[in-house]
């Protein structure tokens, strides 16, 4: 198994990676697919939207995004799980609008105010923070002025005032980047790197939620 970092539980390929979205829709009783797609909605995707997907995996998330697309929308997706980049094209082989690159999200990429939208789901919070300051200067250059950058990750909350069947497997499965993700005030860092809140909704009373932030200019 392979990490991006020693102490993240972030796996690149085997077990885990081949089965997480079946772990996840298990771990929140069924509600995974309909809770994806609630924040997919809430993002207010638009026809021609392009949009980029840092974290991309097997492309669930795209499935989700391309019902709002027309011909002239894109989804690029960014990802380096062998696994998640192999499922991510089979699931869009006859789909010229939707594509994956093997790329790290967490170093520069060359991306240049080309997107409407980008999106992380799920993958900040598994990253040390440098790494995760890396991947929000990467959205915002990517991004149009003007443009969203989207958060679907972990809420901010204190972990003991979480119900015990959320709190022990969080303590128990997740990473110590994990422990300082929820610690943070996301809005603050979003603002210190350019980026205007304009939206958080929240979801399992708050255990996850939508993060919605647009890139000032000027």
């Amino acid at each position: 198994m392979e990490e991006l970092y020693p102490r993240s539980h972030i796996e690149i390929d085997g077990t885990l990676a081949r089965y997480y979205e079946q772990l996840l829709n298990l771990i929140t009783l069924g509600k995974y697919s309909k809770f994806i797609e609630n924040a997919i909605q809430a993002m207010d995707i638009q026809p021609e939207d392009r949009i980029l997907d840092l974290g991309a995996g097997t492309g669930y998330n795209a499935e989700y995004m391309v019902k709002y697309l027309n011909t002239g929308g894109r989804i690029l997706g960014l990802d380096i799980s062998r696994v998640g980049i192999e499922r991510f094209r089979n699931k869009f082989q006859t789909n010229p609008s939707v594509r994956v690159e093997n790329r790290r999200v967490d170093k520069p990429l060359p991306y240049d105010s080309e997107f409407d939208k980008v999106l992380t789901s799920f993958v900040i919070h598994g990253l040390p923070h440098p790494a995760r300051e890396n991947l929000i200067k990467n959205a915002f250059k990517a991004l149009k002025p003007g443009g969203k950058f989207f958060i679907l990750d972990y809420g901010e909350f204190e972990l003991s005032e979480l119900p015990l069947h959320v709190r022990f497997p969080f303590r128990a499965a997740e990473c110590e980047y994990a422990f300082d993700y929820i610690s943070r005030d996301w809005k603050a860092i979003l603002v210190d790197f350019g980026f205007s809140p304009t939206g958080n909704q929240k979801y399992f009373d708050g255990f996850t939620r939508l993060l919605e932030a647009k890139k000032q200019s000027g």
